[in-house]
């Protein structure tokens, strides 16, 4: 099914920097995830295997580069490329309110902290977020505010929250999400949280190669039945897949 997905890469979007674009098969109208990676510079390929396997299950996924190292930490980039993405959406099938604002490690915490603002970025707030192997406690280039902090003192109208770690987590241990997921559920927002046997690169199907020293797609089992389960979290949080079989306990293939 892969083969039928049209990759549409390099797109600029501002800035100086590109996304890549992948539709699911088929003509019709489609949500949209905006997928953000984490702290590693301009790794839009590292999310092309979950990408794929998301549009995959019926949902349009934009993939751009950012560069945490900018001197706004990747403010600017990563709010040029959701409006690319909202001014965009039309023509992608679908408006400007059926975008879910997505990310891994730093780009999941990126888009909890919009998710979680009253005000959200001018006045937009996604349909929903999903976060992978997201911590919460620390300020993001986003907002500039803690995500925690501003669930706890913010009045936002609760969106949808779709969350998923790994056990073997060493770079961001799954305390955390477990401790974000309770935060939201004690406001009354609607969290779906799965856990999954893997480390940090395996939430997003991908593995770290120290030669490399950069991730690239992942081999493992364990990885690769994690990165199913993000993309079923991502396209059940776009309303592409019913919302009971994005569990982990699908079989896979």
């Amino acid at each position: 099914m892969h083969e039928e997905i049209l990759a549409e890469r390099g797109v600029p979007y501002g800035h100086g920097k590109l996304l890549d674009i992948y539709r699911p098969p088929g003509a019709g109208p489609a949500p949209i995830v905006l997928l953000w990676h984490g702290v590693g510079l301009d790794e839009r390929d590292v999310l092309e295997p979950l990408a794929r396997a998301t549009a995959a299950l019926g949902a349009v996924v934009v993939v751009p580069d950012w560069r945490s190292d900018a001197p706004d930490g990747g403010r600017a980039h990563l709010l040029a490329s959701l409006a690319f993405t909202r001014k965009s959406a039309a023509g992608l099938g679908a408006g400007d309110d059926a975008i879910v604002l997505a990310g891994w490690s730093r780009g999941g915490r990126c888009a909890a902290a919009i998710g979680v603002r009253r005000e959200g970025i001018d006045g937009w707030r996604p349909l929903a977020v999903a976060c992978l192997g997201a911590a919460y406690t620390r300020p993001a280039p986003t907002t500039g505010t803690s995500p925690l902090a501003d669930l706890a003192t913010g009045r936002a109208a609760p969106v949808p929250f779709w969350i998923v770690h790994g056990t073997a987590d060493t770079v961001v241990p799954v305390v955390a999400s477990r401790e974000f997921t309770a935060a939201l559920r004690r406001r009354g927002w609607p969290v779906r949280f799965e856990e999954t046997p893997t480390d940090h690169p395996g939430v997003v199907m991908a593995e770290y190669d120290p030669a490399l020293r950069r991730c690239r797609p992942a081999t493992a089992g364990h990885a690769i039945e994690a990165g199913r389960l993000s993309a079923r979290m991502l396209a059940a949080a776009a309303g592409t897949l019913p919302a009971g079989d994005a569990g982990a306990q699908l079989p896979s293939g």
